[in-house]
């Protein structure tokens, strides 16, 4: 008995010793906001003192992005350690199933090791199959618990910032909407100028709040042994920023007090600013690195942090449907240059979404586009896309002038997007072709979407993302190869054909009868993009009828088949009806489109309304 009260000791004691050596790390989230909107990041108009006190103390990290430009995806890769396209939990509001007894979650990690772990109170981890709650110790903030329970990993996420409360009555406002500095896409409007007022009013609660939590850290006597972190989510908040993979979408504030107790993590002395390159997808291995934590191999960042840091040449961010409107687009980046690749150009940047429509900013800048008052900068956002971009961001931070056809960049297009072809097949990128359908070819495999790509049997993402280069390259010797590849027994692959036939349409004649063929595709992509072809070529009748039909059927393509309708913009009377009937709901976001298009009965339209006002 002796021994064993002994040996039970000594085990207490080397805990307690080994808890007192790791340190307490606490996470201040907030939400929608890049780096325009913060002080020490160089806006002689942000009103954010605490955050900007908090970089005078820790270290201000200048290049930091998001792998995701919208919560769900961003906090999905987060709470995994693995990129959201890589497990097929990109598109927004998901909750696509993943392999949890392969993927834990990093709070199961630091469980393991003695870390008390709480998390106030988002999740939104879009993953399905486990309850986002279930990882974590506690959703509240408990300063005399947290004291006891040392070491904790504590979030705290603020909502003061998000885009909702950039929403309704603009007037009246703390901030002087003269005192705003414009992103050079925005239109110099009041309604625009008004909204930035708004939402920097909003920026300086949160800002309070963030003053507030490091004021109870410092009472509770815990901050010598706290590392204190502040990040968005991802960027935000002004029309063209949250949802894209321009730097107002994914350049993130990113600040880090490390106390002396833990001086051999700092980066440089305190009070300095940080150039390396750091990704989200880096901050869930150097949590748990810094926490004496195991580090699973699946995990795909890097650590950013400490002696074990390991530089980082790119970062990789991704864009997929985003609520009821498609969309697929994938961003590789350095600290200067940012390459975009655009899947789907022919789907308009600023497509109309109901939720950001909410907001003022948004509908004037509509208004003052469709007046005919915008110029080839301000009103480009309501165009369609070119298959690729690039910017140089050490002189054009807002991203407005695309170089990627020029020569004197050739260079660093090639860089580029052959460092972005290496990591999507690196990390199993599952976005190669449309959400719905590689959800239908899991399901029929009887897989996760995450084992599906990973088997090259199922997903040959090889040969699709050879195939999508050659659908965009839009050279007409590629013809014969898509026809070729129209008759594929890989249904990935004659996607990727007729999207090449599509994109060739407007310079190239296209034999229509081999199109037409597609109209009987088992897939229904192919079909729905070869009877717009068949559109554009000028018989409609049977593109509707294709449309309508597979409306009527209840298509697992119907959302893309709505937004379809809506691009074209020729009116919905031929396909009122087949809206009205379609009950194939993509996550309910086919029932937001039906009330965007007028297909939704007053009574349900009342109800889809609520629910917008909810999300």
């Amino acid at each position: 008995m002796k021994t064993l009260i002994a040996l039970v000791l000594l085990t207490t004691a080397g805990t307690t010793a080994f808890a007192d050596d790791r340190p307490n790390i606490l996470w201040l989230t907030c939400e929608d906001n890049n780096v325009n909107w913060v002080g020490c990041y160089g806006n002689p108009h942000a009103d954010t003192p605490n955050i900007d006190a908090l970089a005078a103390e820790g270290f201000q990290y200048m290049h930091c992005y998001a792998n995701a430009p919208v919560c769900a995806p961003s906090r999905s890769t987060w709470i995994t350690g693995v990129h959201a396209i890589s497990m097929g939990t990109h598109p927004m509001r998901s909750r696509y199933p993943i392999p949890h007894d392969t993927i834990r979650y990093y709070p199961d990690l630091l469980k393991k090791v003695g870390y008390y772990v709480g998390n106030s109170k988002k999740t939104d981890y879009n993953i399905g199959g486990r309850s986002d709650g279930d990882c974590w110790d506690t959703n509240k903030v408990d300063w005399r618990e947290l004291k006891k329970r040392q070491p904790f990993f504590m979030v705290i996420n603020n909502t003061k910032s998000h885009e909702s409360k950039a929403f309704g009555d603009v007037n009246n406002t703390t901030h002087s909407p003269d005192n705003v500095r414009l992103a050079k896409y925005h239109p110099d409007i009041p309604d625009i100028r008004k909204n930035y007022a708004h939402y920097h009013d909003q920026m300086k609660k949160m800002d309070a709040d963030i003053g507030l939590a490091l004021k109870e850290l410092e009472r509770s006597g815990l901050a010598e042994t706290t590392i204190v972190v502040h990040n968005s989510d991802h960027g935000g908040v002004i029309a063209r920023s949250k949802r894209f993979l321009f730097n107002s979408g994914t350049h993130c504030p990113l600040i880090i007090r490390i106390p002396e107790k833990f001086k051999h993590l700092r980066p440089a002395k305190p009070g300095s600013k940080i150039d390396r390159l750091v990704s989200f997808i880096d901050m869930t291995k150097t949590w748990l690195t810094i926490c004496g934590a195991e580090t699973p191999a699946y995990l795909q960042g890097k650590v950013f942090l400490g002696p074990k840091e390991v530089p980082r040449d790119y970062h990789v961010s991704f864009r997929s449907r985003m609520d009821e409107r498609c969309d697929n687009v994938r961003a590789i980046r350095d600290q200067r240059f940012l390459y975009i690749r655009n899947y789907m150009p022919y789907a308009p940047w600023g497509q109309h979404l109901i939720y950001l429509w909410n907001m003022k900013a948004t509908q004037a800048w509509e208004a003052h586009h469709r007046a005919g008052k915008t110029d080839a900068v301000t009103g480009r956002f309501f165009g369609t896309k070119p298959m690729h971009e690039l910017y140089d961001t050490s002189v054009d931070p807002d991203n407005v002038n695309n170089l990627v056809d020029d020569p004197k960049y050739a260079k660093e297009v090639a860089r580029l997007g052959k460092a972005l072809d290496a990591w999507q097949l690196k990390h199993f990128d599952s976005g190669l072709l449309p959400e719905s359908e590689i959800v239908k070819l899991a399901e029929d495999a009887g897989k996760t979407i995450y084992e599906f790509v990973r088997d090259p049997a199922l997903y040959n993402l090889k040969a699709y993302q050879q195939a999508s280069a050659r659908a965009l390259a839009q050279v007409p010797s590629n013809l014969a190869g898509f026809y070729r590849d129209l008759g594929h027994s890989d249904s990935g692959m004659r996607y990727w054909a007729i999207i090449g036939c599509f994109n060739l349409q407007k310079s190239t004649s296209l034999n229509i009868e081999t199109i037409r063929k597609s109209l009987d595709d088992q897939s229904h992509h192919v079909r729905i993009m070869a009877a717009w072809i068949l559109y554009r070529h000028g018989d409609k009748a049977a593109a509707r009828d294709c449309w309508n039909g597979l409306l009527k059927g209840n298509s697992y393509a119907s959302l893309k088949i709505f937004n379809i309708i809506d691009w074209i913009g020729d009116g919905t009377e031929p396909y009122i009806d087949a809206m009205k009937a379609c009950e194939f709901s993509h996550g309910g976001y086919v029932a937001r489109m039906q009330q965007y298009l007028g297909a939704v009965p007053a009574e349900k339209k009342k109800r889809t309304r609520k629910a917008t006002r909810n999300k």
